[in-house]
């Protein structure tokens, strides 16, 4: 019911006075013509009431708007849906030949004869009507809805079409909760309703970054999902070209669960309140959670007696349940020829194929993170640091013989934590492309989880909210994805490289790249699981089963003959030794757990990780609540020692001795008989069990992935093997070319090995260079390294600079001004924590993103300019393009302005400007640019120091706004002068 209040009806009198001046106006791209279309320019695709109430009344001659009912006779059962579908297009198309070019599809006037149409089908069916009709482009769609409410329902009728949105029972729903008092902070009822618009646009606006779209009207039909469990006809009427590889219900089967629902909406009392569905936290009776309270309850007790048959109840809980959940309860094992459980491998080599999830520190507590990681070190498998870093002491075994090292250390795109000790310190390198739990969308450590501890390790403020943006800004290309894995592996040629995507459409191609590319490992993640940290919104209808993303990478593998190259690894939602053998059968040699290790130490699923509120101290920050973790290294060894007997127990139920005798076996496996549930009846399995048909190997033969040539390093490290010995310094030079790429980092990451963090003292080994560098020159440059080119470098610069100092001067008797022209390419600095780097030239795009404590002189940069940044000083000498500082927390940026236009350029959402008053940042900025002009002989910055008076009131000095009045920009001054003073005392 409409809400009668003096602050609604104020509000909708104001809203509608707004739309009309909007259809006073005329709207063109360039100037007003006839030939100009007109537009209904919307702030937002998310429409209050009063807005759809405006636009029905239209009629000018430019706008006629037709309203559209979606319903269908409830008398008609669930046979009605479909021809109330197919009159509901027809009659979008007549209205458009009348002359209606907005067309509302609307569900409102539901009563107890009418059901509605589901939105989304209404809406895509409409779209792809109008598209086969050729009148597609003569009308916009609104829907008008009372089934939307979160951001992935709204995100979903855009994406198939609809131009705006209006979920009007929300909006009703919010009227009423204010009027009862439920929002005691709010005294307008406008603030409400504005909360929740401008919450649901921008996680709308989030899903469309993470698939690099910037516009609404890009995203609007783009279509940009992948189903589960639709049939044929349901796509080819509403989703033509959504991918949908196993078919399953129909139109039919969407009508009886509307009049379902319809009908236990009309048979209820007014009473009676609307059911908890346990979607995000598990009810009693609602939703199914793999990870319920009975299931979590029975491990805890299954791991404090350790006794077999307390495990044997936690499997039951976990597998004997009356509806499938998960496509991997739809498959069964063949029966076979069954062997003596003693002819099977024991379960220590089982345990060695066995990986925790990727949870970062951060995410968890350290006391949880440590714990994994000591208890996966005691049964030889591997633990994941996630993409928080490590502290020094992890690194060094203790007495007791107990190993805190994660074995897998994570590079992710804010590279937190990617120090070159890091790098040096790992048995696997993971490349993070995607999170099966959030596809696309990277890591997300809220400001209240950011707490000195971890802000120290990931080189930032303590509560500053830590995003890895989708894109790693150094990988655009398959060609890129092979440039990162070229470089850590060379940083670290005694670590794998693994790269980590997401179950979806289409990964075995991009699988059969990543091979190609020289990765080790593949890991495919599935779509169940959490983050210890991310929103709720975020880990829900994102990514698809791993089953589905194993077998079509393990399928496209085997037909290119690349299975042999590189290992399968798979994760999601793996709590029992039956879905390791169920990945083992589908392709996959190895198994990640990672909520289930997390519930092995205590976790007692209170889904408020996000809240830092964890009652076992498992996922938080607080020092309160992590004194109440109670976990062991046992909990993990003994869990994960019950899954290996299991998996020993189905291999001989099988017939075989060991899983690497049945990976890929996917003839080993068939659907189980879904008679009883027809839902389940309605998927087709077959391409999920397809065995290409050839002799091609079906798991790994070779222990490494690796290129067959031989680096410059390599040469260089036999020269200078003295010295990196601690025998005194050195000093040799070089010709280079652009097919000698990430030159440096073998040495950098051998110096890391060595002498760990500290690295050797400055200027111990340093060399010249002369030519065109390629990629990622100078990368992970450690302490004690020093690299000086004379010439000019492709993208990457300074990649991960950890300590060690870069320069770059153009050739002595160049003709050109080397300030005004380019001697890096994009993307220098990119995740840098340490170290310094000078170039003589310009930059490219992205100069210093994310840097994380490096200090940089560079004569012009290109767009986005310190994006990201969170720690450092950079000095810039010539122009910058536009974007400036974007998402850039902390450190300090120094721009000489000569045209006096930065200020248009800088991107001033988290950043202020201010001249340079203050005697130490004079101190700081000429201290810099000595030394840039010692290292690389800069025309350009002797000039601005022997004109200091004329060229200092040209400066600006860029930092957040809070920095700007706090101690930290001084503390961060201080500690820099420091090493800058010794530099230029040294030479």
């Amino acid at each position: 019911a409409q809400v009668s209040n003096p602050a609604i009806d104020s509000l909708r009198e104001e809203l509608v006075m707004s739309l009309d001046v909007y259809l006073g106006q005329r709207h063109s791209l360039f100037e007003e013509t006839p030939e100009h279309a007109r537009l209904l320019h919307l702030s937002s695709p998310l429409m209050v009431n009063e807005e759809v109430d405006a636009i029905k009344l239209i009629d000018t001659d430019h706008f006629s708007a037709a309203v559209l009912p979606c319903l269908f006779p409830v008398a008609d059962g669930a046979d009605g849906l479909e021809p109330a579908l197919r009159q509901l297009c027809a009659d979008a198309a007549d209205a458009i030949d009348q002359g209606n070019n907005i067309l509302i599809l609307s569900d409102r006037n539901v009563d107890a004869g009418q059901a509605p149409i589901p939105m989304l089908l209404a809406v895509g069916a409409v779209h792809h009507h109008l598209i086969r009709e050729g009148k597609r482009m003569r009308a916009s769609l609104i829907a008008e809805t009372g089934e939307a409410r979160d951001v992935h329902q709204l995100a979903l009728l855009i994406g198939y079409g609809a131009s705006a949105v209006n979920p009007y029972l929300a909006f009703e729903t919010i009227g009423n909760m204010f009027l009862s008092g439920a929002f005691k902070d709010l005294s307008d009822i406008r603030q409400a309703l504005t909360n929740y618009q401008s919450a649901v646009a921008a996680g709308v606006l989030k899903i469309m970054s993470k698939m690099g779209i910037s516009c609404v009207s890009s995203y609007q039909g783009a279509q940009i999902f992948e189903a589960i469990g639709l049939g044929a006809d349901v796509i080819d009427t509403a989703f033509a070209g959504t991918p949908s590889p196993l078919g399953g219900i129909g139109v039919r089967e969407i009508g009886a669960d509307a009049i379902e629902r319809h009908q236990r909406a009309f048979q209820a009392d007014n009473g009676v309140r609307l059911e908890d569905g346990g979607f995000y936290k598990f009810r009693k009776d609602g939703d199914y959670h793999g990870f319920n309270p009975e299931v979590v309850r029975g491990l805890h007790r299954a791991l404090e007696t350790d006794e077999r048959e307390d495990f044997q109840q936690y499997l039951g809980l976990v597998e004997e349940r009356e509806d499938p959940v998960s496509l991997r309860d739809l498959l069964r094992f063949k029966a076979g020829a069954p062997v003596p459980i003693d002819d099977v491998e024991p379960i220590g080599d089982i345990m060695t194929r066995f990986v925790t999830g990727s949870m970062s520190l951060g995410a968890l507590s350290p006391e949880a993170h440590i714990t994994i990681a000591m208890g996966m070190n005691r049964i030889n498998a591997k633990s994941a640091t996630g993409e928080g870093g490590e502290e020094e002491w992890r690194f060094y075994e203790r007495r007791n013989g107990d190993n805190p090292n994660a074995a897998i250390k994570q590079v992710a795109s804010g590279r937190f934590g990617v120090t070159p000790m890091y790098l040096a310190e790992a048995r696997e390198l993971e490349i993070k492309m995607a999170q099966g739990s959030k596809p696309g969308e990277g890591g997300q450590l809220p400001g209240h989880k950011v707490s000195p501890y971890i802000a120290a390790i990931r080189h930032t403020l303590p509560g500053t909210p830590l995003i890895s943006p989708p894109p790693h800004h150094d990988i655009y290309s398959i060609e890129d994805l092979a440039q990162l894995i070229y470089d850590l592996k060379t940083v670290n040629p005694r670590a794998k490289v693994v790269v980590k995507l997401v179950a979806e459409e289409g990964v075995g191609t991009i699988a059969a790249g990543v091979a190609k590319g020289y990765a080790d490992v593949i890991q495919i993640s599935g779509d169940s699981g959490g983050t210890g940290a991310s929103p709720l919104s975020s880990i829900k209808n994102a990514g698809v089963p791993w089953e589905l993303g194993l077998a079509e990478t393990q399928q496209v593998l085997v037909q290119n003959d690349l299975r042999s190259r590189v290992m399968l690894r798979t994760d999601g939602g793996f709590r029992t030794g039956r879905d390791v053998v169920i990945a083992a059968l589908l392709g996959a040699e190895e198994y990640g757990f990672g909520t289930a290790s997390a519930v092995a130490v205590g976790c007692v699923m209170a889904r408020q990780c996000h809240l830092n509120t964890c009652p076992v101290g498992v996922a938080t920050q607080r020092e309160d609540l992590r004194a109440k973790f109670t976990g062991t290294p046992e909990d993990i060894v003994r869990y994960f020692g019950h899954v290996a007997e299991e998996v020993r127990e189905i291999l001989a139920a099988l017939g075989f001795g060991s899983l690497r005798d049945v990976i890929g076996r996917m003839d080993l496996l068939e659907p189980v008989d879904k008679s009883g549930d027809p839902r389940a009846r309605t998927l087709d399995l077959r391409p999920l069990l397809w065995v290409p048909d050839d002799e091609r190997p079906l798991s790994s033969t070779q222990e490494r992935n690796d290129r067959a040539e031989e680096i410059l390093d390599d040469r260089i490290m036999e020269e200078i093997a003295d010295a990196l010995d601690g025998k005194g310094p050195v000093k040799r030079s070089y010709e280079i070319r652009n097919v000698h790429r990430t030159v440096g980092a073998r040495i950098a990451g051998e110096i890391a090995h060595r002498y760990r963090k500290k690295g050797l003292p400055e200027g111990t080994i340093q060399l010249h260079f002369s030519g065109s560098a390629g990629q990622s020159f100078g990368a992970f440059c450690h302490t004690g390294l020093r690299l000086i080119l004379t010439g000019e470098a492709n993208d990457y610069v300074g990649k991960g600079l950890g300590g060690g100092e870069v320069a770059l001067r153009p050739p002595p008797n160049a003709s050109f001004v080397a300030c005004d022209n380019v001697i890096m390419g994009n993307t220098v600095l990119y995740g840098a924590t340490g170290g310094s780097l000078f170039a003589a030239g310009r930059a490219g795009e992205r100069f210093a993103v994310r840097n994380s404590g490096a200090k940089a002189v560079v004569e012009g940069v290109g767009d986005h300019g310190c994006e990201y940044m969170t720690e450092g000083i950079v000095v810039i000498l010539g122009e910058t393009g536009r974007n400036f500082g974007a998402g850039m927390s902390n450190g300090i940026a120094y721009v000489l302005d000569e045209h006096g236009d930065f200020a248009s350029k800088l991107n001033p959402e988290m950043l202020a400007l201010a001249r340079l008053t203050a005697d130490e940042d004079v101190e700081v900025v000429q201290a810099l640019i000595q030394r840039h002009v010692q290292l690389t002989e800069s025309r350009r910055g002797q000039e601005i120091l022997e004109d200091w008076e004329r060229y200092r009131p040209l400066f600006w000095k860029v930092a957040p706004h809070s920095a700007m009045t706090e101690e930290g920009p001084q503390t961060i001054m201080s500690r820099h002068l420091k090493s800058l003073r010794a530099a230029l005392a040294v030479g």
